[in-house]
């Protein structure tokens, strides 16, 4: 590689399930599948290229009396030159990654806090995962890292499936907060210099669902297997253990074995796998049926998911009277894994994977390693490992008749069998290893490498600003105005602690609007001042625009070809020029006749304009770059003065201020009659509700905080 001297530092953020370099608990829940393997297998096959010096992954910390003390470990090593890294974020015990939405902002600050105690900042941010994706898309955004996008599994296909399967929108939202994992894939998606997947069929049938939509930045990197780990029997079946535990289960253990391994996942379509067998008469008396889906004590106390399915399987088994035909052990660990295979194999059995659709499938190349053929899901990854390995047959994850019928097709015929057998053990060598799994994707970064324009930390060491210790920021209208006596109030306030604390402004007026109004309302000026929504940052005693920002935000920034693409959108009337700014794009909308911001939001992206766009004071919309907003701009601030978020206390009235509260900020919400935007804010630590309105409720909120002895 060229074009970048020093070793690579890469920076893997996987913030969901349960991540450790030993032992890892697959099947336990359905956050805890194949990513989990996916990510530390790349850790470690990346740290061993020479051309890379420190491989960090990070995800969420777990303090959890019902979980193995590993998972509390601030840094555990994986080998010379990798590392897990545990960043805390929201309660200290396990949530699921539908829950983790509202930590994530917190997940955010914590690190880019941890990262800026690193003797550097790391070359490549790589988010995995929708949750993952939204951490890297901030941590870009904040500090000109490139970043990479591996989706693993999309929202908007998910919804689409489920959908298919008759579960409800409002069921949907509930359950999978899918809303808001589609918007933030959507962020992603138009921030993400780089996507890699793992099949050509991800990129055509899951990403092609999305308004920002850009093949040309999606590169197909296969992930590899552990060859050493994966590999055929040299014994035989009764020499494996596991094959123990199938025997009270099973009448005649030495019959084939149709394997299944899995989560106990409604995705996973282990279901269907169940009635296609207990459908067939000739199947059962061919094969025995072993279902290998996570770990269990007992079925009630699971989650609901998960007790929905094997509650599910139980009954078939009942209703197809399954019993001596079928296996469903309680318990397996991850080092029987590969003997699991290895006896499906000396049976002479076959590997099924019937998910409704399987983004691409470890399990599968882990099962062709040892020797067995697949029967796999004509949708997702499969179709590429089928192409490729030409070990098993394909099929419809809706048709139980057809799925049966390829079993019986592989397992009638033993020639077949073989052949199928030897092309897995070939192929899988020969397309699937760690090693050029490795190799690949650092080629595929390297442009990413030479084109990395990191933000620059601004000396302030002769301001005699740099003393204070903490900060207090408003915006004007709907915040800090409204109330003259609240007002003269905490400017008494401000002016007693003056020399402790930064009193700045962020809010969506130009400089020279809100410096207007300021004086014109007794407010002495800012000592900080973020205008037009976060594009422009000025400091006082001279009003010094920070240069280093600008440039930092105009990445990617067009507005002649916006203000082109929404000339004639109904409802849509530019805002005088002394509304507008460089960066800022504001029109009037007119919700009457405007499509919804939602709407506007998707024709930007399909025209390939990454931008921050949103409605305020239900008759406002502005448009600014995408690395801009008021609470980017605080965190830059923050950095630069190196003045912790904790003891940054921010105030705001409406959607616009939101960025703002969210993470470690301080926060309140004061009372106005736009307030009902940020009501789905919750945070009982960070963000106060104030009970009086405008500068009267910042006041509420310092005394609530004890904002100026808080430590």
């Amino acid at each position: 590689m060229t074009g970048h001297a020093a070793p690579l530092y890469l920076l893997l953020i996987s913030v969901h399930g349960l991540i450790r370099g030993r032992d890892l608990e697959l099947g336990r829940d359905a956050d805890t599948g194949g990513q989990t393997k996916y990510v530390v297998d790349l850790a470690k096959a990346l740290a061993e290229q020479k051309t890379v010096g420190r491989v960090d992954l990070v995800t969420r910390q777990l303090i959890d009396p019902e979980l193995d003390a590993d998972y509390g470990k601030a840094i555990e090593q994986l080998s010379e030159q990798a590392r897990i890294i545990r960043i805390a974020a929201g309660p200290e015990g396990y949530v699921k990654k539908e829950e983790l939405w509202d930590y994530l902002d917190i997940f955010t600050d914590n690190l880019l806090h941890w990262l800026n105690q690193q003797p550097r900042m790391p070359d490549i941010l790589h988010g995995h995962y929708a949750d993952a994706g939204y951490v890297g898309m901030r941590l870009s955004h904040l500090t000109g890292i490139p970043l990479v996008f591996t989706g693993h599994s999309l929202g908007r296909d998910k919804r689409n499936r489920l959908l298919a399967m008759g579960l409800n929108s409002d069921l949907l939202e509930e359950r999978y907060h899918i809303s808001r994992r589609i918007n933030a894939e959507e962020d992603v998606l138009a921030t993400a210099d780089l996507v890699i997947t793992s099949t050509r069929n991800e990129i055509a049938e899951q990403y092609e669902l999305y308004d920002y939509y850009h093949p040309e930045r999606m590169v197909v990197v296969p992930p590899g297997t552990d060859l050493e780990q994966f590999h055929p029997a040299d014994g035989l079946a009764e020499d494996i253990p596991f094959n123990s535990s199938l025997k009270h289960f099973l009448t005649h253990p030495e019959k084939p074995m149709i394997l299944a391994l899995s989560r106990p996942d409604e995705r996973k379509n282990i279901v269907a796998l169940v009635q296609a067998y207990g459908e067939s008469a000739e199947l059962q008396e061919l094969a025995n049926l072993v279902i290998v889906a996570g770990n269990r004590d007992d079925i009630r106390e699971m989650d609901e998911g998960a007790q929905s399915v094997l509650t599910e399987i139980l009954l078939l088994l009942d209703c197809y009277e399954l019993y001596g035909r079928i296996a469903l052990p309680k318990h397996h660990k991850q080092e029987d894994v590969p003997d699991i295979y290895r006896l499906a194999a000396l049976l002479k059995g076959v590997f099924i994977n019937p998910a409704l659709t399987e983004p691409f499938g470890l399990t599968l190349l882990e099962a062709a390693a040892c020797g067995l053929p697949l029967v796999v899901t004509e949708n997702g990854g499969p179709v590429d490992i089928i192409g490729n390995c030409h070990n098993g047959l394909l099929v419809d994850p809706l048709d139980t008749e057809a799925m049966a019928q390829a079993l019986l097709t592989i397992l009638k015929d033993p020639v077949q069998w073989e052949v199928f057998s030897r092309s897995g053990l070939q192929k899988v060598r020969q397309f699937y290893s760690w090693r050029a799994h490795a190799k690949s994707y650092l080629r595929k970064i390297q442009p990413l490498l030479e084109q990395q324009t990191p933000i620059l930390k601004t000396t302030h060491e002769r301001n005699p600003l740099r003393y204070r210790s903490r900060a207090i920021f408003t915006d004007i209208d709907q915040s800090l105005l409204g109330n003259s006596e609240g007002l003269q109030q905490f400017v008494q306030y401000l002016r007693a602690q003056r020399k402790n604390v930064f009193f700045g402004i962020a809010t969506g007026r130009r400089l020279d609007t809100a410096l207007a109004i300021l004086k014109r309302n007794g407010v002495p000026t800012p000592d900080v001042l973020i205008t037009s929504l976060g594009t422009e940052i000025y400091y006082a005693p001279q009003i010094t625009a920070d240069i280093a920002w600008t440039r930092h935000i105009d990445h990617h920034w067009n507005p002649k070809a916006i203000r082109r693409i929404l000339a004639d959108t109904p409802g849509l009337i530019l805002q005088p020029k002394s509304e507008q700014s460089r960066f800022k794009i504001s029109y009037h909308y007119d919700p009457e006749r405007a499509p919804s911001p939602d709407e506007i939001n998707a024709l930007l992206r399909q025209e390939d304009q990454a931008v921050n766009a949103h409605q305020a004071f239900g008759q406002f919309f502005d448009i600014i770059p995408m690395r801009a907003s008021k609470g980017l701009a605080l965190r830059y601030f923050a950095q630069q003065w190196n003045i912790p978020l904790e003891r940054i206390l921010v105030a705001g009235g409406s959607g616009a201020d939101e960025d703002m509260m969210q993470g470690n900020t301080l926060a309140v919400v004061v009372a106005n009659r736009h307030r009902e935007e940020l009501s789905q804010l919750y945070e009982p630590e960070r963000i106060y509700f104030a009970e009086k309105p405008h500068a009267l409720g910042i006041i509420e909120a310092i005394e609530h905080y004890d904002f100026f002895k808080k430590a």
